[in-house]
C-alpha cells in the first residue's frame, strides 16, 4: 500500500513493470521486450529490488531508491547493498535512484568512490531519473499510449511551476481509461505529488466531474449526481457513504460490518467528504477514523 510520496516513487515500478521499457530508453539502455520482472524482498536499506530475466541472455537485478535530498550516509550504503545483492543472487546488479528535484538528482549520479589514499577499491555509478531527463508528457493521446510513464513523469516534475499542463493531460486521458487504471493512477499520483501545489491542482481536477468524467460512472460522479437528483441532505449523505465503502472495496480492502455501519451512520456531508478523501489512501478500513 502506498503511504507517501517516497513510497510512490519506487512502488510504481513494482505495480507497473511496463514502465521499465520507456525508462530504460530515457537512460540510454535497452530492456529486452520479453523480459520477465519479479519483485524481490528488499533489504531494509533498499526501497525496491526487481529481478529482470530476459527470455535470452543473462538476467540482472535492479535496486530502486527514491531519494528526496542529498545524504552521504545513504550514498555509502548503496555500494554495500549493490555488492550484497550481487553476492546473494550471483547476477549483476544496477541501482536506479529516483529524484524530484534537480540538485538531488545531480548529486545522486555520483560516482561514489570507496578507497584509501587515491586507491579506488569500488566506484558506484547510479542510474538517475529526475526532472532533467524524464520527459514532460502533456498530450492526452501520448498519455493514453503510456499511462504509467505519464504518471511517473508528473511525479518527477511535481515541483515544476508548469506541472499543471501535465496534470490536465493526464486527467483528460483518464476520462477514457479503464476503471482500475483510473483508481490506481489517481490515488498514486495524488500521493506521489507530495506536499506540492501540484497535489492541490490534481485534487481539483479529480473533483471536476463535468469537465473530465462526464458519463464515465466514476464514484465521484455517481455521488454528485445522486445527491443532486435527490436534492436532500439525507440523499447526499447516503450517496457519499456508499462512495466511501465502494472505494475501499474497489481497492481490495476488507470492510468489516462495524466499520460499514459507522460510515453509514454519519450524516454530515462535510465529514463524509473527508472520509471519501481518506478512503483512497488508507491501508485498512479502520484507519478511516484514525485522524478525526
Amino acid at each position: 500500500m502506498v503511504t507517501s510520496s517516497h513510497e510512490a516513487s519506487h512502488r510504481i515500478f513494482q505495480d507497473r513493470p511496463e514502465l521499465l521499457s520507456p525508462v530504460f530508453r530515457v537512460l540510454g539502455l535497452r530492456l529486452p521486450p520479453t523480459a520477465a520482472v519479479e519483485v524481490l524482498t528488499p533489504s531494509p536499506r533498499v526501497d525496491s529490488v526487481l529481478r529482470i530475466s530476459p527470455s535470452e541472455g543473462p538476467g540482472f537485478l535492479l535496486a530502486i531508491e527514491a531519494q528526496g535530498r542529498r545524504d552521504p550516509e545513504r550514498a555509502s550504503s548503496w555500494t554495500y547493498h549493490l555488492a550484497h545483492l550481487r553476492a546473494k543472487y550471483d547476477i549483476p546488479a544496477l541501482l536506479l535512484v529516483v529524484c524530484q528535484d534537480r540538485a538531488t538528482a545531480r548529486w545522486a549520479a555520483g560516482p561514489f568512490v570507496t578507497g584509501v589514499d587515491g586507491w579506488t577499491a569500488l566506484r558506484t555509478h547510479p542510474l538517475v531519473l529526475g526532472p532533467d531527463n524524464v520527459p514532460v508528457i502533456t498530450d492526452p493521446e501520448e498519455v493514453r499510449r503510456s499511462l504509467a510513464l505519464a504518471v511517473f513523469s508528473a511525479m518527477a516534475h511535481a515541483r515544476d511551476p508548469d506541472c499543471s499542463s501535465t496534470l490536465e493531460g493526464l486527467a483528460q486521458a483518464l476520462a477514457t481509461a479503464e476503471p482500475d487504471s483510473v483508481a490506481y493512477c489517481s490515488e498514486l499520483l495524488e500521493i506521489g505529488l507530495g506536499d506540492t501545489p501540484a497535489r492541490k491542482t490534481w485534487r481539483h481536477l479529480m473533483r471536476t466531474v463535468g469537465t473530465f468524467f462526464p458519463g464515465r460512472g466514476t464514484l465521484v460522479e455517481e455521488t454528485y449526481l445522486k445527491g443532486k437528483a435527490e436534492g436532500e441532505a439525507e440523499g447526499r449523505a447516503e450517496g457519499l457513504a456508499e462512495a466511501v465503502l465502494r472505494v475501499l472495496r474497489a481497492r481490495g480492502i476488507d470492510v468489516p460490518e462495524a466499520v460499514a455501519g459507522r460510515v453509514t451512520a454519519v450524516t454530515d456531508p462535510d465529514e463524509l467528504g473527508r472520509l471519501l478523501d481518506r478512503s483512497v489512501a488508507v491501508a485498512s478500513a479502520g484507519e478511516l477514523f484514525d485522524a478525526a
